[in-house]
């Protein structure tokens, strides 16, 4: 006997057809966030660089790692010294060359380059003050490039290299604003501090102050603006800066003792205001990378996605890793991809067409 099927309206079965597509969908985005790799060390990870397939990360106790196959296998290129720092910045020049920039206060910043992929390293730069503090480096070129330090006298150190770091020149303090009460930089992940076309340079502070100092002369003069992110604590205000593939520049930060709380953490700069960049309030952002136009905004505890050069966000959590821990401290955009560090060796890279 031949069993009777069962008829369905054709508007029930577009709506199961569109549910099914969207569960689909959705469970793909889920399993698939992150692709995790393990580089068995533990420091914590707070630089991150990409140059074609070349793909590097730095950290605590003078950590590098570096990938030259887009991230399959890693090498240990740490570097060798009597004194441990952080290494919290980078700047990747090709497949072979780059300055990695260690944070402390006293000797512990210093500069770094290696020219054979880390394999052996010179020494470029020893910080001689001491309360003097290196918070990012950012260059324009492998010859031009800045270094952000802490106020030592009132004003904050700016210095500026045309040798690709072996020499290096402070900018006066009558070509900066003389720094606000309670004032700080942070060397969250590096992005303290970056540079965009033409000689433009941008670094952000926080505190009781968030504020974007903007260079249109490659670094020769600064001036100021307050931006809109949260700014009601000592450790809170802009912690990275970051531009999408049309150079619009992002200001991105929180408050590291309350990094899960909820306020302004992203604004954008529209003509010459800034103005708060809804992207749900999910805590401190340390960190934000693209590539083409999809966007990631990303801190300890969670990340967030744009699809649109980061106009529009949505939650990107790594729902594979433990709460609070679901995010990264630094990313790096490269071509078709983007590679993000945090805390305990954490590595992982997102893929996408």
């Amino acid at each position: 006997m031949r069993k009777k099927i069962k008829q369905y309206p054709l508007a029930a079965i577009i709506t199961a057809l569109v549910l099914s597509l969207t569960c689909s969908v959705t469970g793909f985005t889920q399993t698939n966030l992150w692709q995790r790799v393990d580089i068995n060390n533990k420091a914590s990870l707070r630089g991150s660089a990409v140059y074609q397939n070349s793909l590097w990360v730095t950290g605590s106790d003078n950590t590098v790692y570096v990938s030259q196959d887009g991230g399959k296998t890693w090498q240990n290129r740490s570097v060798v010294a009597n004194i441990s720092t952080d290494f919290r910045d980078i700047a990747l020049f090709d497949n072979n060359t780059a300055i990695v920039m260690g944070a402390g206060e006293g000797q512990q910043s210093v500069l770094y380059k290696t020219s054979d992929a880390g394999l052996t390293w010179q020494l470029l730069l020893l910080n001689q003050a001491a309360k003097g503090f290196f918070d990012a480096i950012a260059f324009w070129d492998r010859n031009t490039g800045l270094l952000l330090g802490d106020p030592v006298d009132g004003y904050y150190v700016i210095k500026q290299t045309q040798d690709g770091g072996k020499t290096w020149r402070r900018i006066a303090q009558d070509k900066l604003p003389k720094t606000l009460l309670k004032e700080a930089a942070f060397a969250a992940s590096g992005n303290t501090l970056i540079t965009g076309k033409n000689g433009q340079a941008w670094l952000t502070t926080g505190g009781f102050s968030a504020s974007v100092y903007y260079s249109g002369d490659w670094g020769e003069s600064w001036r100021r603006q307050s931006v809109p992110l949260f700014q009601q604590t000592q450790t809170a205000g802009g912690y990275a800066l970051a531009l999408n593939t049309q150079q619009q520049v992002f200001v991105l930060g929180g408050d590291y003792l309350q990094r899960s709380a909820s306020y302004a953490n992203i604004a954008t700069l529209l003509g010459q205001q800034w103005q708060q960049v809804d992207a749900g309030q999910r805590g401190l952002r340390t960190a934000m990378a693209c590539s083409k136009n999809t966007c990631i905004a990303s801190g300890k505890t969670g990340s967030d996605i744009s699809y649109n050069a980061g106009q529009q966000w949505q939650a990107f959590d790594d729902t594979a890793a433990a709460k609070n821990h679901q995010g990264f401290y630094t990313l790096a955009g490269g071509n078709g991809f983007i590679l993000a560090a945090g805390a305990q060796g954490k590595v992982a890279i997102y893929q996408f067409d």
